[in-house]
């Protein structure tokens, strides 16, 4: 039939081995830069940094400051040209400006009654007295009262006086200014110094200590024409006198009323006529006629003090000598005020300095106001920029220092103040500028 069957262990087979595990995955790692080159790049990086770093380390330079006005100029224009008397001497100056002119040279002259005002000047200087008072008391003794009628025959400017007469330091002292009295003056001398000659020696010993290099006293009065000065001694003088307030009150009166002489007049007939407020007449045959005088007036709503001296005016006699002087010196005080003026010198908001700051940066420095002076064309002028250290950092508008102008010795001015605002430069600035 069908064939044989056979049974077939299947125990016996050995069992397949386990599959080995798979091999781990390979990593691509990251390739690291030798250790040279690392350290070349830090190298590189650190120089960069330092390099970036090193402008900040140094502070920054101050701003600078540069002055765009002169130190000193002259008001523009053409000097005044004044009538100045043809013979004699004469000199004009306006206190606080300086001297506008001078004529005739500076040789020694006499001076007549003009002295007096170097006695009046020593009197208030060891016996000063206040506006409006009489002061001491004085005598005059038998001998004063005795020498006046030889002194009157010689046709001497007096007043009269008698022996036991009491009169004031102020009464005395409108005798010698007003009426020019010769014997009053020599009444003040003895009176202050215990003798003429002692009280020439302090009129002297005056005149050296003002400066008054052309000037010498040999007597108060002036009669004597050893008695010699210049037109400039004489205003430096007068400008000395009028600074005391008793004796301008003074010599700016028109009259004063004595005990003994009664009413006496001013010779000067000038006086509270254009200006004039003194100071002093003088004339004799050898000095002519001599006038020393002052006058007040006002420019540009500024009062000014113009004195002055006329020496030497020929004449036959007093009358005509002292119509010259008074003629000469109204002619120099017109063209004196026709030559002063108000001048602007520096404009609001010109510029006085240029500022420059670090890297470029700058401002302006610009006077607040504009700067007026009153003097004539030609006057010298000192400019005067008073400016503090400029800060980096500084507001437009900002208020910094001063302006100074001053013509002769008086002194006007203004704020300054910056133009844009500075600022000082950023850090990047100052590092892209190092590059």
């Amino acid at each position: 039939m069908y064939g044989e069957m056979r049974t077939v262990e299947f125990s016996r087979i050995p069992p397949a081995p386990p599959p080995a595990p798979p091999p781990p995955p390979v990593r691509r790692g990251r390739r690291r830069l030798p250790w040279v080159l690392s350290g070349l790049l830090a190298l590189l990086l650190l120089g960069g940094a330092l390099y970036a770093v090193t402008p900040l380390r140094h502070p920054l330079p101050n701003p600078t400051v540069e002055l765009t006005l002169p130190v000193s100029m002259t008001i523009p224009g053409t000097a005044p040209r004044l009538p100045w008397p043809r013979s004699g001497q004469a000199m004009i100056s306006i206190d606080g400006l300086g001297t506008l002119g001078t004529s005739g040279g500076s040789k020694s002259l006499p001076i007549a009654s003009v002295t007096k005002v170097m006695t009046a000047y020593v009197i208030l200087t060891e016996h000063p007295l206040a506006v409006g008072a009489q002061g001491p008391k004085l005598t005059v003794s038998a001998e004063q009262a005795a020498a006046y009628p030889a002194e009157k025959a010689r046709g001497e400017s007096l007043v009269e006086v008698r022996a036991g007469e009491v009169i004031t330091e102020r009464q005395a002292l409108q005798a010698v200014l007003l009426p020019s009295a010769n014997n009053m003056a020599r009444i003040l001398a003895a009176w202050d110094a215990g003798s003429v000659a002692a009280f020439v020696e302090k009129m002297n010993a005056t005149a050296d200590r003002l400066g008054m290099s052309g000037t010498h006293y040999t007597d108060p009065s002036g009669l004597d024409p050893d008695t010699v000065s210049t037109a400039r001694d004489q205003v430096v003088l007068a400008s000395k006198a009028m600074a005391l307030p008793a004796f301008a009150e003074i010599v700016e009166q028109k009259q004063a009323t004595l005990p003994v002489a009664g009413t006496v007049k001013n010779y000067n007939e000038l006086v509270g006529r254009n200006g004039v407020v003194g100071i002093k007449t003088g004339s004799t045959d050898e000095a002519g006629g001599c006038l020393v005088f002052a006058a007040v007036v006002n420019v540009g709503g500024r009062k000014l003090t113009i004195v002055g001296a006329v020496l030497g005016q020929p004449g036959a006699d007093t009358p005509v000598q002292l119509d010259r002087v008074f003629a000469v010196t109204r002619s120099l005080l017109r063209s004196t005020v026709a030559a002063l003026a108000v001048h602007t010198l520096v404009e609001a908001g010109e510029q006085v300095a240029t500022v420059r700051g670090p890297l470029g940066t700058g401002t302006t420095i610009n006077a607040a106001e504009k700067v007026d002076v009153v003097g004539w064309p030609g006057l010298q002028v000192r400019i005067d920029a008073r400016i503090p250290a400029v800060p980096w950092r500084i507001a437009a508008g900002a208020e910094h220092g001063k302006l100074t102008v001053t013509a002769g010795g008086k002194p006007v001015g203004t704020a300054l103040r910056t133009g844009t605002g500075m600022e000082p430069p950023s850090t990047w600035e100052r590092i892209r500028h190092h590059r």
